[in-house]
């Protein structure tokens, strides 16, 4: 059996982190590490590690030493600027996931109130009864303290789909648009204004459109950043799901996402901002993201949009300057 590395106190923690070169503002450092962690913040200053040249680069190892001239203030700046983003991007997803629920939820209820529960309107490959057992269990954990549930099942036989929806998280709306039949995806995604030009696809490209929507392979990455969020954890440095880019490519205000896949940051705020101006027009949310990165972290030393995978010529983009 391995050992269990051991807990430090909070004055062996700030004597490692001097040790290893940081300029350290005790009074600062105790409050943070008293309140947010050695562990949590450690996550901010690894990218203030020394990286060895040469070093791997699939997989690169940073010396524990920090880089000269490299302060406590620094990583607890990164760390609300991370805050702060994932607090945005918080407040985006749950606008797209409400708006998610909506649109299924009405296509589906113009087939009949319990239309989700007939196979035959989703995919061969997708897996209804197990979505189903989910969407159950969802239900029965929410009867103590959902009064519409409640009330459903003490008048009725059975979960109308607008009733159902409104227990469904993020992941059983993704696999269930994921589900859906290739016509029905295309309704819910151009009504966001995902009109992708099919004739610019090369042949391998354009069966994969004409097999499944592209937004089905974006709404799986946004899950994944969503739960991200809700646990607190970082997002301006974090590697994501990868999602197909070449159909969303076709579009003029997506064009700058990365070639092939998607698996940075920037990708997943690009096509949310472009999903936020159709679902609230007149948002302000892309620019509380532009005024976020250039006003805490554009001045951060030591790092570079291309942690998020940010083009050089972002800020000139349409969405970005709207």
């Amino acid at each position: 059996m391995g050992t269990v590395k051991q807990p430090t106190t909070l004055d062996q923690q700030l004597e490692i982190l001097r040790s290893r070169g940081m300029d350290v503002d005790e009074s600062l450092a105790r409050q943070w590490l008293a309140s947010v962690s050695y562990y949590r913040l450690s996550g901010y200053w690894y990218t203030y590690r020394i990286l060895p040249i040469p070093d791997d680069p699939r997989q690169p190892k940073r010396l524990d030493i920090f880089i000269p001239g490299t302060t406590f203030t620094q990583v607890t700046a990164l760390y609300e600027f991370d805050r702060k983003l994932r607090t945005l991007i918080h407040d985006g997803m749950e606008r797209i996931e409400v708006a998610m629920r909506a649109r299924i939820g009405e296509l589906l209820v113009a087939k009949g109130a319990l239309s989700y529960k007939d196979a035959s309107l989703f995919r061969d490959d997708f897996d209804h009864e197990s979505w189903l057992r989910t969407a159950q269990g969802r239900v029965e954990r929410a009867r103590k303290r959902n009064h519409a549930i409640a009330h459903y099942a003490a008048n009725y036989d059975d979960y109308p789909f607008w009733v159902l929806a409104d227990v469904l998280d993020f992941l059983d709306i993704s696999q269930l648009y994921d589900g859906l039949l290739l016509d029905d995806q295309r309704a819910i995604s151009e009504s966001y204004g995902f009109t992708v030009d099919a004739e610019r696809l090369n042949a391998k490209q354009k069966r994969a459109y004409y097999r499944q929507d592209p937004l089905a392979r974006w709404l799986e990455q946004f899950t994944v950043l969503r739960n991200t969020c809700a646990h607190h954890g970082r997002v301006w440095n974090r590697y994501l799901t990868p999602a197909s880019s070449n159909a969303f490519l076709t579009i003029e205000k997506l064009s700058s996402l990365p070639r092939g896949q998607s698996d940075r940051l920037y990708g997943a705020l690009l096509v949310m901002a472009f999903m936020l101006t159709t679902i609230s027009p007149g948002t302000s949310w892309p620019h509380k993201v532009c005024h976020l990165i250039k006003t805490e972290y554009l001045p951060l030393r030591g790092h570079t949009l291309e942690e998020m995978g940010f083009p050089s010529n972002w800020q000139d983009l349409p969405l970005w300057r709207s």
